[in-house]
């Protein structure tokens, strides 16, 4: 049995661990248990091996690379920084020193003004806690930031103001019919069955009218690399559509397709995405738009799209094929549905121009282009999902 380091680490290791899980990485109990496990097999005094082995054992991705190191540098003081030799060896040879991204320190950032001071500290200067600031945002503010620039609790606010969003879908017409005591339409069928009873006199009309229901809608959403600030925070919406609304159908797509519709049926959305997450093995990899949308219209396009389905189609247009077979699938799947509509985050930029080979593939093909990088587009998705005049029978 491995043995537990001494004193109070395993507890921060824990607040550690829930500071990486408020700032996107998905680590939990789990994970606590595995790093205070690594800590007992080192030597925590060992400024590099207790980096090492909290990075071992908390790191999945790459991506998640550069999170883990500014977390680790505001939570725990500084190893490298405190020994200048030893950083400097360190930075040659064994430590690759990487810029981390601008949206790194917007996640995670140091407390100014207060100081929170650690339970115990086992290993004097490197195992410390230092305060963490988490910016709040009013409500308004929050609407129209940019997802790829909030922090981790702003994250966390938009995730619950997601949850409380519902779409008000407006109801199309079908080919049915239903009865109705004030309908526009005769039902001749009803009215001679009802006569037999009376003789033909008198002779009472039924009437029935037009059947409607909400449409069905189809999400193709973008998981891949340029999308992880985006489609991360979106799953959260398709989940609530989904338990809000039926007939709604979900897949995810980077190097390949992949339905997850019966995952965000589970009610508990962090249960839901976790088993997303398990099952879905292209995450922020490359993007293959071309043969996503092929393999969607050869498998499932005739069993999802037969009554008009509106199709979501979620990406940023940046694919790594030089955009082969987009326009010629988008196409195919443009005359398979009611409506195909492109959200793009891309198009936040005011200076926003198709340059990219996929995305002027794709831009004729597509009935509607809308933003989504926000709190306040996703609730505009209620004037794409809701026709501005019912559709004709004909038309389902």
């Amino acid at each position: 049995m491995t043995p537990t380091p001494p004193g109070r680490l395993p507890e921060n290791v824990a607040h550690f661990v829930r500071l990486l899980r408020a700032a996107g990485l998905p680590v939990g109990p789990g994970h606590t248990i595995t790093a205070v496990r690594a800590l007992a097999a080192v030597d925590v005094t060992a400024r590099r091996q207790f980096y090492w082995a909290l990075h071992g054992t908390l790191v999945a991705r790459r991506e998640h690379r550069h999170i883990f190191e500014s977390a680790f540098r505001l939570f725990w003081r500084d190893p490298f920084g405190a020994d200048e030799a030893l950083a400097t060896l360190l930075s040659r040879s064994q430590i690759p020193h990487e810029k981390p991204p601008s949206r790194a320190p917007a996640r995670l950032s140091p407390e100014d003004e207060s100081a929170r001071q650690p339970s115990v500290d086992p290993i004097h200067e490197t195992v410390q806690e230092i305060p963490l600031r988490m910016a709040f945002s009013p409500t308004e503010v929050l609407r129209t930031k940019d997802f790829e620039e909030m922090t981790a609790v702003e994250v966390m606010q938009a995730k619950e103001a997601i949850r409380s969003l519902r779409l008000d879908l407006r109801r199309v017409l079908t080919r049915r019919h239903e009865p109705d005591p004030r309908g526009r339409i005769i039902d001749m069928r009803r009215t001679l069955r009802t006569s037999i009873r009376t003789g033909g006199c008198p002779l009472p009309l039924e009437r029935k009218s037009t059947k409607t229901r909400r449409p069905t809608i189809v999400v193709l959403c973008d998981i891949s690399g340029s999308m992880e600030s985006y489609s991360r925070i979106l799953l959260h919406f398709f989940h609530a559509l989904t338990n809000a609304a039926d007939r709604v159908h979900t897949f995810v797509f980077g190097t390949r397709l992949t339905n997850i519709t019966r995952l965000l049926r589970d009610r508990d959305v962090d249960r839901a995405l976790d088993r997303a997450g398990n099952t879905v093995r292209d995450w922020y990899g490359g993007t293959r738009i071309g043969a996503a949308l092929n393999a969607f219209n050869l498998h499932w396009s005739r069993r999802l799209l037969a009554q008009g389905a509106v199709v979501l189609l979620v990406t940023d247009g940046l694919d790594r094929e030089g955009g082969e077979g987009i326009r010629l699938q988008a196409r195919r799947l443009r005359k398979s549905c009611r409506s195909l509509v492109w959200l793009n985050p891309l198009l936040r930029y005011r200076d926003f121009a198709p340059r990219a080979v996929g995305i002027r593939a794709l831009l004729p093909e597509v009935d509607e282009h809308r933003p989504v990088h926000n709190l306040e587009s996703l609730g505009q998705l209620a004037e794409v999902l809701s026709p501005k005049s019912p559709a004709s029978a004909s038309d389902t």
